[in-house]
């Protein structure tokens, strides 16, 4: 198969801070592997704890000095939507990069520029419809809340969508008037290095947007540690996101963090089945299964499991596995050799732990590059580890249920809680289910459509926080009430002695 690599890529990613695309201060770099191939396309810079203090300086300059946090919110949505004009001027061109660097099939990574264009209109036109509070004591006193960005916000996404995903923290971290740091994931640092040249040209300020590649440990670690970074938004891993939680102690910092997922679809006998069939196999192959809110789980009810469990394994065997950069592909290649590795090593355990329906292994013809057939196990008790843990890729667990209670006790027997998928065309059943159900968004009768006004986030081990419409607004700003007397004010009178009034 030939390897569609695209033209005019970069000889080298560096780090941006200050306005200027800069090396590492101990010059070190770190090689970066298309997933098709497998080897190093690009260097880019590896940033420590000196090239973040440095991001860090220039981004608490603009905050303190710059114009940025003081501008009229018309004006930032103005600049925000000059960023989404130039995000969807390139998007075939964007595509094409992140399809390149991530592997995900190019139709999907078209969809995720689009998005992305669509989180900077959003919060643009948040920031200026804006409104906050005003209480009143008739007579007596009036109290407002005043809203102010937060200062240097830290941003670290991850490898899945990676450009999509940035747009999602920068946005509402702009238009809340914070100055950021992303650092993105050392996987597929390519779509990243894009937005200095759009933030520039859309006429951001020098130092707003500051960007560091790097490892987790090393730029990751010095961002979240940083004493002048006083808010940090991350996305990726559970056990990251403790790590990170515990570092942020230290400087009690603000976290919002969206982490794994085991998100489980049910499926009751009454419930449409072509519908349903499409939407579970989407949910969970979509975007190569390396998803976040992937329905990784499928609790099928015992009068339909059978019928549902080979029409799903028929659908599954025919999925369109190949080049990530051919129209045509349903699945691409996994990101990186190391995760290929681990779902792979989860496949093989799958064999021991449910009935293998469909895929298994490497599909053939595919002789290089991550590619995994999409997986199917049916018969999976909730003890096993294919049930219980994240394998973020196109895996799959089938597992019947006879009763609802049973259903919504499977589906809450892990330790994640990010999304819950409901099939069922009886109303009562659908919202008691979702509402006991513990996850911190539910789609009923269909997959994850989005609605950027309402709260993402997860419970349990799914994250801290929600964002999304005002909430994100809310993280990166601070609430600042204001008290103002009308009157005069009683107050007891300390220290006065016995004088009589």
């Amino acid at each position: 198969m030939s390897h569609h690599v695209p033209d005019g890529l970069p000889g080298e990613l560096k780090h941006y801070i200050g306005g200027e695309l800069v090396d590492s201060v101990s010059g070190k770099t770190f090689d970066v592997l298309d997933p098709v191939s497998n080897t190093p396309y690009v260097t880019a810079a590896a940033g420590r704890a000196e090239d973040v203090d440095r991001a860090v300086a220039a981004a608490r300059q603009a905050f303190t000095d710059g114009p940025w946090p003081r501008m009229l919110p018309r004006a930032r949505a103005r600049v925000l939507n000059k960023i989404a004009d130039a995000v969807e001027a390139q998007d075939a061109r964007l595509a094409e990069l992140e399809t390149f660097d991530t592997g995900l099939p190019i139709t999907q990574a078209l969809g995720q520029a689009q998005r992305a264009a669509e989180n900077f209109r959003f919060f643009a036109d948040l920031v200026v419809a804006q409104a906050d509070d005003t209480y009143q004591v008739p007579g007596r006193q009036v109290n407002y809340v005043h809203r102010k960005p937060v200062g240097v916000a830290g941003l670290i996404t991850p490898w899945n969508t990676p450009f999509m995903l940035e747009s999602w923290k920068l946005a509402p971290a702009l238009a809340s008037g914070c100055t950021v740091v992303l650092k993105p994931a050392e996987f597929t640092p390519l779509s990243a290095s894009l937005w200095a040249g759009i933030f520039a040209e859309a006429g951001l300020p020098d130092g707003v947007f500051n960007l560091v590649n790097g490892f987790g440990e090393e730029a990751g670690d010095a961002l979240v540690k940083h004493p002048d970074v006083p808010l940090i938004s991350f996305t990726g891993e559970t056990t990251t996101g403790q790590t990170i939680y515990r570092n942020c102690a230290a400087h009690l910092k603000g976290m919002s963090m969206e982490l794994g997922g085991k998100s489980p679809a049910i499926v009751f006998a009454d419930a449409d089945l072509d519908a349903a069939l499409d939407s579970t196999l989407f949910g969970v192959f979509s975007l190569n299964g390396e998803r976040c809110t992937a329905g990784s789980r499928i609790l099928v009810e015992r009068s339909i499991y059978d019928e549902f469990c080979a029409r799903y394994a028929e659908r599954a065997a025919n999925i369109v596995v190949g080049d990530p950069h051919d129209p045509a592909t349903e699945v691409g290649a996994l990101v990186h050799p190391e995760h290929y590795d681990k779902v792979m090593s989860y496949v093989e355990l799958g064999k021991t732990e449910g009935r293998l329906l469909a895929g298994g292994g490497r599909p053939s013809g595919l002789d290089t590059g991550n590619y995994v057939a999409p997986t199917v196990f049916a018969d999976v008790p909730s003890t096993a580890r294919i049930f219980q843990e994240e394998i973020f890729g196109p895996v799959v667990a089938l597992t019947p249920f006879d009763t609802e209670a049973e259903a919504l006790a499977l589906a809450n027997d892990v330790k994640y809680g990010l999304a819950a998928y409901l099939w069922t065309s009886d109303l009562t059943r659908a919202h008691t289910f979702a509402q006991s159900v513990e996850a911190g968004m539910v789609w009923l009768n269909s997959h994850n459509v989005r609605d950027l006004r309402t709260p993402f986030g997860g419970v349990k081990a799914s994250g801290l926080g929600h964002e999304g419409g005002y909430r994100s607004l809310d993280f990166y700003t601070d609430q600042q009430a204001i008290h103002v007397s009308l009157g005069p004010v009683h107050t007891a009178r300390f220290g006065a002695g016995k004088e009589t009034a």
